[in-house]
């Protein structure tokens, strides 16, 4: 099987190079996970678009790490799971809160039927038990929302086949195992 590398600045492409630069200057590093999608500068830019795009949603930041969390314990993605771990801790989440949204729960409970719907989503690729579904509107939740939820499942899934396929070393602390 060919091992994919993570490449070094040098490996890329001129556009790719300038996405890495602002991402390095907004992050402080460019993550193992980035890098490699930086191997298509087309694809770079636009799944951060995409995650640019996304933080206008009608879910909060706390929230969009919840749904992050739930898509990546779904599709077994290790570094993601790394990532958003310490993102929702940066967020003001415990360990409790973080498990239990990768579980598909939440003390909220309408926040909770948005967590479930996107685990059903994720799990049925693409399609969602009709239960769920009916009681994501039934706590409140629109169309639009609708939408944004299957944007933020869509970006998540992206990253996660990214990591699935290359198996990339994973930069951040390691997620505990449910």
């Amino acid at each position: 099987m060919k091992t994919i590398h993570v490449p070094t600045k040098e490996q890329v492409s001129e556009p790719a190079q300038q996405l890495f630069a602002a991402i390095s200057k907004k992050m402080g590093k460019v993550p193992n996970l980035y890098a490699t999608i930086g191997y298509s500068a087309p694809a770079l830019k636009g799944l951060l678009e995409f995650e640019e795009a996304f933080s206008h949603s009608t879910f909060t930041a706390k929230e969009r790490e919840g749904i992050n969390l739930v898509v990546s314990q779904v599709n077994s993605c290790d570094y993601c799971l790394a990532a958003h771990t310490m993102l929702a801790t940066l967020k003001g989440f415990n360990s409790e809160e973080i498990i239990n949204m990768r579980k598909g729960f939440s003390t909220n409970t309408q926040f909770q039927t948005v967590l479930q719907l996107a685990q059903s989503i994720a799990e049925n690729k693409g399609t969602a038990d009709t239960a769920i579904k009916n009681a994501f509107f039934d706590a409140g939740y629109t169309e639009t929302d609708l939408i944004d939820l299957i944007g933020l499942i869509t970006v998540r899934t992206f990253t996660n086949y990214v990591y699935a396929l290359t198996e990339i070393p994973i930069d951040f602390p390691q997620a505990p195992a449910l």
